[in-house]
């Protein structure tokens, strides 16, 4: 325009510029955005293996009221996608619902997982799952856990916890040890076995176990038992009173253990 004396519209017309484009004020987006990035990286600082959806719930939760196209659009801008698994086409299956009451102590699943440190030295992992409120009660970490063992941290967890009407499990060799099947016996517990092949009838538990590999053993590596003890320690305070859980309607499991607990006291009250 300056160097050819041309006017807006001949000078758009020649660059292929829209004169709308042209009038448009510069657009401060990234101003306006500022504190949904300052959100994000400070969630994404404390819980580095989150995804859009858990980051966004738990932004709900301490108060931010953005909507989820807002805070996915700056999410994306960030290139903060995590890649997303791709499901494989299985055939149509009868589907076989888990009840389970929605209360404490109904039912206890268990089950066992491995990894390895940074110079080799395998582990074990024990994961004790309270399935009626989803909430975990206690990962016992070492390189051997007989059925000795598992009964001993039973028994650690019912004095803090109270006893369980049932507990789920396996059929591993711990499981079915006589120790651990009398001791059931003992404390009058039902013990209900999956069928051997179908780890689905135990999904409450192999779904936390997921979770627990995903953020804790894919996302460090570790030098001793004590680190992994220390982390997971952790990250077990985390699942329980910060992470936010879809089936429980999008809080974290012990914050739906006291409305259950809180209820049924009401109920309790309303009935004398």
């Amino acid at each position: 325009m300056a160097k050819h004396e041309l006017s807006k519209t001949k000078a758009c017309a020649a660059v292929q510029l829209s004169r709308s484009s042209w009038y448009r004020q510069p657009s401060q987006q990234a101003v306006r955005d500022q504190p949904v990035i300052d959100a994000l990286n400070t969630m994404l600082k404390k819980y580095p293996r989150w995804g859009f959806w858990m980051c966004y719930d738990r932004m709900r939760l301490d108060g931010h009221a953005w909507n989820h196209k807002r805070v996915y659009r700056v999410y994306t801008a960030m290139k903060l996608n995590l890649p997303r698994r791709k499901k494989r086409r299985l055939p149509q299956r009868v589907q076989q619902p888990m009840v389970v009451e929605a209360r404490a102590n109904a039912e206890w699943s268990l089950d066992f997982m491995s990894d390895a440190l940074y110079h080799g030295r395998r582990f074990r992992t024990l994961n004790v799952l309270d399935e009626g409120v989803r909430e975990a009660l206690d990962i016992v970490i070492d390189t051997s856990i007989p059925g000795a063992r598992v009964v001993r941290t039973l028994d650690r967890l019912i004095e803090w916890r109270g006893k369980p009407d049932a507990i789920r499990v396996d059929n591993g060799p711990e499981y079915i040890s006589q120790v651990f099947s009398e001791w059931c016996e003992k404390h009058g517990i039902k013990l209900n076995y999956i069928q051997p092949g179908k780890p689905n009838q135990n999904a409450y538990i192999e779904r936390f176990n997921r979770t627990y590999r995903h953020e804790v053993l894919n996302a460090y590596v570790f030098e001793s038992l004590r680190q992994v003890r220390e982390i997971t320690r952790a990250w077990i305070i985390e699942y329980n009173e910060e992470r936010p859980h879809d089936s429980l309607g999008k809080i974290p499991p012990a914050m739906f253990r006291r409305q259950v607990e809180n209820a049924r006291n009401s109920t309790l009250e309303l009935c004398h």
